[in-house]
């Protein structure tokens, strides 16, 4: 069918509506790096916390959306392409509701993360680097996925067989090879506190 004969509607209930009332700006919290890098764990304590501030918060994690979403996808270059995308739309839809969207996704590539900057709106993406060493996220490979890729078992395995693009001007770094995770959590939403705050 022809994109002609789609006209999205006008709804009577906007963003702006959904922002007065929730009290809240709503930004998306784009945590980005290495497999074993720490993202999951840094973003579900975000969210815990912004959580417990009275925030309207949802967290999007790779696996998660993975088993569900985007279960028809594999990991070629093409299927992380989509993958971002339909993430993207997802998460411009959780901001129109007028929420603080909380991401984890190794996103590697460069491009896709400025394609979701664009779709959501750059004001909007505040994107969160967890900076750390291969070597150290080969370490704590509880799900013993780099021994699978080093062996060939998994292909397209960002960091062994596949590019990982350090993001060029992230919004904060986080370096978490010797991390201290309440700290991390503390700077993270001190920093993102002024961002979504609606001061009255």
């Amino acid at each position: 069918m022809s994109d002609t004969h789609i006209h999205p509607h006008r709804f009577k209930v906007g963003k702006k509506d959904r922002i007065e009332l929730l009290g809240q700006q709503p930004k998306l919290l784009w945590f980005t790096g290495l497999s074993g890098s720490g993202k999951s764990t840094l973003a579900n304590g975000t969210e815990s916390k912004l959580h417990r501030l009275g925030f309207k918060t949802y967290l999007l994690d790779g696996d998660n959306v993975r088993s569900g979403l985007n279960q028809d996808l594999g990991f070629t270059d093409l299927d992380r392409i989509e993958n971002m995308r339909r993430i993207g739309e997802v998460a411009k839809l959780m901001l129109d509701a007028g929420l603080v969207v909380v991401s984890a996704f190794i996103s590697p590539f460069q491009k896709d993360r400025e394609m979701i900057a664009e779709l959501v709106g750059r004001h909007n993406f505040l994107e969160i680097y967890v900076n750390c060493p291969l070597e150290v996220c080969e370490k704590r490979d509880v799900k013993g996925l780099y021994k699978m890729a080093r062996e060939g078992q998994i292909k397209n395995f960002t960091g062994i067989d596949s590019p990982y693009e350090i993001p060029e001007d992230p919004y904060m770094t986080i370096c978490s090879a010797d991390l201290n995770i309440d700290a991390a959590l503390d700077e993270i939403v001190e920093k993102v506190l002024p961002e979504i705050q609606i001061i009255k």
